[in-house]
């Protein structure tokens, strides 16, 4: 498309251009909707304790319920902080694909009417951690670097792709902590936030990958399936940083080693991928060559 060329009028542009309107209509201001200065409640958690990575395990009975809900507070901590290293990447390949776009298409308007929804969610992010006055924790050093090579690699089908694996198993897990009145209401709002604006997100990512896919060759195809399934490894795996079990003074070697081997943390991440993979999978998204290493990333069973 050239900067000459008439506003094109396909099924992209009018799902983009009824999204535009949707984030006309609801969009939130954190600064606003969000009351910083409330105490946390007591006694309330940070996360559904269910779905914390070490539930269930011989760690998790060791610790007193008081330390039970502390963990919660650095795995949701660990999680938010992860969800701003993922924005991040997520804007620099929204910001490469309008870099040569028509501005007056309703989809590039939508683009970077999305880098502005995740620039917001990223700063309730780490003012959330600011917040709860815990650390940063953020990806590990590995994970992060990888990532560095993702925003040059990742193209197309495995961009998108990439987009919906970090987005859609973290929004299915916010849904079920937001309507928890178990967990703490500065953790339920961010999440009924972020919910909110992510459901376009998730829409214009899917249609974006079907677009993608359409038509392209096998080898092509090949590559963008390894990489993906190479994202759904680094991301889930990255979700808890080992560092947040010493805050309740437990081994993080340990701990990592029983939070992975966790039948109720795999199946809860499997239970985050239930809508996500699907979706994959009909796009020609999940190879059989790469079982393996969806396996390991608790997505797949």
């Amino acid at each position: 498309m050239t900067l000459t060329d008439p506003a094109p009028t396909d099924g992209a542009e009018a799902l983009a251009a009824r999204l535009l309107r949707s984030s006309a209509r609801q969009s939130y201001d954190p600064d606003v909707d969000l009351d910083w200065g409330a105490p946390p409640v007591p006694g309330l958690w940070w996360m559904q304790p269910e779905r914390m990575s070490l539930h269930g395990t011989p760690l998790w009975r060791r610790l007193s319920e008081e330390q039970q809900r502390e963990l919660s507070l650095h795995e949701v901590a660990s999680m938010v902080s992860v969800g701003i290293w993922f924005e991040l990447v997520l804007m620099q390949v929204l910001l490469r694909d309008t870099y040569d776009a028509d501005p007056r298409s309703a989809r590039t308007q939508f683009m970077l009417t999305e880098v502005g929804d995740e620039t917001r969610h990223t700063v309730m992010f780490g003012r959330a951690i600011e917040a709860m006055g815990v650390p940063a924790y953020g990806p590990r050093r590995v994970p992060k670097q990888l990532a560095r090579l993702g925003q040059v690699a990742l193209r197309g089908p495995s961009a998108y792709a990439g987009i919906l694996i970090g987005e859609e198993p973290v929004d299915r897990w916010q849904r079920d902590l937001m309507r928890d009145e178990r967990v703490q209401p500065l953790a339920r709002m961010i999440a009924r936030i972020h919910v909110t604006e992510e459901a376009r997100h998730v829409a214009f990512a899917r249609d974006e990958l079907a677009a993608a896919v359409r038509g392209m060759g096998r080898t092509q195809l090949r590559w963008h399936q390894a990489l993906t399934a190479q994202v759904a490894f680094v991301t889930m795996r990255s979700l808890v940083h080992p560092e947040v079990y010493a805050a309740v003074g437990l081994d993080p070697a340990e701990a990592r080693r029983q939070a992975l081997g966790n039948e109720a943390y795999r199946e809860t991440i499997a239970w985050m991928g239930e809508k996500v993979v699907p979706v994959l999978e009909e796009a020609g998204m999940v190879s059989p060559r790469d079982r393996k290493t969806w396996r390991a990333s608790f997505l797949l069973r």
